[in-house]
């Protein structure tokens, strides 16, 4: 059984799901509150590609690590979508100073030179999609997001992940049993640090199928649609992860989490979790899961 949404107000009431009337409204919503539900920030909506190229762009954008986003809608089932954002995709890495002029104006120089040209996404926001779809986007070598919504009476909207591919920029997993491996006496700090990295960054994948990994200079984020965990390098002592939830909802705990909400560091993430061994990892096991649900 999907899931049913009911009312309970008054008397209890199924609140069935419905589409938008038209394109143009799931678009104008999404492009109204973007940040909040794609954890893209907005640039520009129906962007022409010129008289050679002929078409529009539905809404461009730039999302939390600094990638370059098309965002495509279809008020229902529509087999074009994804080719449709493909299409477009290719002309923007043909076009890459005038997308960082257009960052420049609307958000700032520092932003236009930190654009993340190793992976650009697709985003595809629609009524639904099919099989051949969801095989389709497993095929290609881009990042590209299917988002299934749907209306809930006149103020919920839902959006569902249907798949995601990272693309490029994937950080490859650990090999089995690597983390298995002996230190050496002479075997530094930092390798020991290395493979702490290298089994968070497994278990963050391993939390589920739409894992995607951008690497980044400053971090490697972890995203579904949105960015839930950033893993700046690692130091000689420990390795640092920023984790997608509220720091009020967690007990703080001395030396392992704390809140940084306000205060500067790389990635996305206001509470801190401070790893220096495999049993730290396990302890915050359930904070990835926490940010990945809310992903």
């Amino acid at each position: 059984m999907g899931l049913r949404l009911f009312s309970i107000r008054c008397d209890v009431t199924e609140i069935t799901p419905r589409l938008a009337e038209v394109e143009a409204d799931v678009q104008g919503l999404v492009e109204a509150h973007m940040e909040t539900m794609l954890g893209v920030r907005f640039l520009a909506s129906e962007y022409s590609t010129g008289p050679v190229h002929g078409g529009r762009i539905d809404s461009l954008g730039l999302d939390e690590n600094g990638s370059p986003v098309i965002v495509e809608y279809k008020r229902a089932t529509d087999a074009g979508v994804i080719h449709q954002g493909l299409f477009y995709l290719a002309w923007l890495m043909d076009h890459r100073s005038e997308f960082q002029h257009l960052v420049r104006d609307r958000i700032g120089a520092e932003a236009a030179g930190r654009v993340l040209w190793s992976n650009p996404r697709v985003v595809c926001v629609a009524g639904d999609f099919t099989r051949y779809d969801v095989h389709a986007v497993r095929e290609h070598r881009r990042s590209i997001d299917l988002v299934r919504y749907r209306l809930y009476g006149d103020d919920h909207i839902a959006l569902e992940t249907v798949a995601s591919v990272a693309g490029h920029a994937g950080v490859p997993r650990r090999r089995r049993g690597a983390g298995a491996v002996a230190a050496s006496p002479r075997r530094a700090a930092g390798g020991a640090m290395a493979d702490l990295s290298a089994a968070v960054g497994e278990v963050l994948l391993g939390l589920g199928g739409d894992v995607a990994a951008v690497r980044r200079k400053q971090y490697t984020a972890y995203r579904r649609l949105r960015n839930f965990v950033c893993v700046p390098p690692a130091r000689q002592d420990k390795l640092l992860a920023y984790v997608k939830v509220h720091p009020g909802a967690v007990d703080l705990v001395p030396g392992f989490t704390r809140d940084v909400t306000g205060l500067g560091h790389h990635g996305t993430g206001d509470l801190e979790v401070q790893l220096r061994s495999e049993r730290d990892l396990e302890r915050a096991g359930e904070l990835f899961r926490l940010a990945y649900a809310g992903a």
